[in-house]
């Protein structure tokens, strides 16, 4: 069997039970509604959710097209500003002591009480929902960036300034390539996150967005196409955690595990 051959297989078999986990869910699912006759408004069944789905197409794509925007450009912000913030704070002790605080004061603030305020202070845009956004999702980026880069092995550390490195080489070339596993676990949190949180944005003031469609589908009692928005959500968080893992996957296949240390040799 071709190597390429035998990795499709093998992604097969691992992506297998998790696609019959959800099969058997939605079976489930359909099986109560029909057997208990549960009204539409109430529980929809899979079945018709699809189906209302599908006939109003076109406007859930749009506002699919709309809260991916947001989501992608929150998601950049928090991995551009995490990345840097996280390096600030293990090359110095005052500068942890400092920013840690406020880090967790952002996450202590409900974002849908500071939304509105967001709405307020800078318009009703798209500027707020992407701030949003960003505050939802950088924050278990710079605590797992910050983790790898504190956990590095200290005799790689004294080997580099064995080796004359200087701060800013110890940190690019030990610690940060160290660090990359737990970057990457952050970016999939993130990448998941992000999804959380242009949806919530969406929840206080916008015009187009799912997070708009479920609200005014609830409004009137479109209980089905609202369902059908929450699966889009679903499946727009899982597609941006497997691009991430991807992307883990092809640049540095040495920390997803994707290939064996020495494989190249």
């Amino acid at each position: 069997m071709r190597p390429s051959t035998a990795r499709i297989a093998a992604g097969l078999r691992e992506t297998a039970p998790g696609i019959a986990a959800v099969v058997l869910l939605f079976l489930i699912w359909e099986g109560i509604c029909r057997g208990f006759a549960i009204r539409p408004f109430l529980l929809p069944a899979p079945s018709l959710v699809f189906a209302q789905t599908l006939a109003a197409w076109p406007v859930v794509l749009k506002h699919t097209w709309a809260t991916l925007g947001t989501v992608l450009l929150g998601f950049a912000a928090s991995v551009a500003i995490s990345l840097p913030l996280a390096m600030l704070i293990v090359s110095s002790r005052a500068l942890a002591a400092a920013l840690y605080p406020l880090l967790v004061i952002t996450q202590s603030i409900p974002k849908v009480a500071l939304a509105p305020i967001l709405i307020v202070a800078l318009g009703a845009n798209e500027l707020p929902r992407v701030i949003v956004t960003f505050l939802v999702a950088f924050f278990p980026l710079v605590v797992g960036t910050v983790a790898g880069l504190m956990a590095t092995p200290p005799e790689l550390i004294e080997l580099g300034r064995a080796c004359r490195a200087g701060r800013l080489q110890e940190l690019l070339r030990i610690r940060l390539p160290f660090a990359i596993p737990f970057v990457f676990g952050g970016l999939k949190v993130a990448a998941a996150l992000a999804v959380v949180g242009a949806v919530v944005a969406e929840f206080v003031g916008a015009e187009a967005g799912l997070g708009y469609l479920i609200q005014t589908s609830m409004a009137f009692f479109k209980t089905p196409l609202a369902f059908g928005a929450v699966i889009v959500l679903a499946v727009m968080g899982i597609l941006l955690f497997q691009a991430v893992a991807l992307t883990e996957r092809l640049l540095f296949p040495w920390s997803s595990g994707a290939a064996p240390p020495g494989a190249g040799l």
